[in-house]
């Protein structure tokens, strides 16, 4: 394997970059490791953590998500535990609505209806970098099914919005679903769930 840097570091970061989108894609993202996209794009695995501090910066970068994972969730936590919900959904939902942002993240949801490793890698990205560290955060009992349960009314909304375009969903203000969904998603992050 060689060692140190190729020439030219867009090239090099864009290689990374390619490689990690067709591992995520084939085996997932918990199956995925930066030493194996390293191999398989020929450079130091040393490299990849360069261009990359953690899987969830390189994940983002491959699916070209318009945010960083580790900021986008430290900031939804720094607020008020109690509107958590309401910030989650305003959020994402200005994240959607953001012209260009998250085509990768919406074809992403549109792939994981009809392919199955499509919804594997929604799944572990959203419960393992996103939505479980909310969850986890927020009422660390049954973090698992909280951040499924929260994830159901994100990724249901998303369908709704972007993909299906249902109306009035499609065309709301953010704030206005924000304060229709957020209570809901909100309950399931934090208040006591079923026995």
């Amino acid at each position: 394997m060689p060692g140190g840097r190729r020439a030219g570091p867009t090239r090099t970061r864009q290689a990374i970059v390619d490689v990690a989108r067709a591992q995520f894609a084939a085996r997932g993202y918990d199956a995925v490791s930066l030493r194996a996209i390293a191999r398989e794009a020929g450079v130091d695995p040393a490299l990849v953590h360069h261009f990359f501090a953690a899987k969830a910066q390189l994940f983002a970068a491959a699916m070209e998500l318009p945010f960083e994972p580790d900021a986008f969730v430290s900031a939804l936590l720094a607020g008020d535990a109690d509107t958590l919900g309401e910030r989650l959904v305003r959020a994402v939902v200005e994240l959607w609505d953001t012209p260009g942002a998250c085509e990768g993240f919406l074809g992403l949801i549109r792939g994981a209806v009809t392919h199955s490793d499509a919804a594997r890698l929604l799944r572990e990205f959203l419960t393992r970098e996103l939505l479980g560290r909310l969850a986890a955060a927020a009422a660390p009992d049954a973090a698992q099914a909280r951040a499924a349960l929260a994830g159901s009314q994100i990724v249901g909304l998303a369908m709704a919005r972007k993909i299906v375009g249902i109306e009035p969903l499609a065309s709301a203000d953010p704030a206005w679903l924000a304060a229709a969904v957020g209570p809901t998603v909100q309950r399931y992050l934090t208040e006591p769930l079923p026995g």
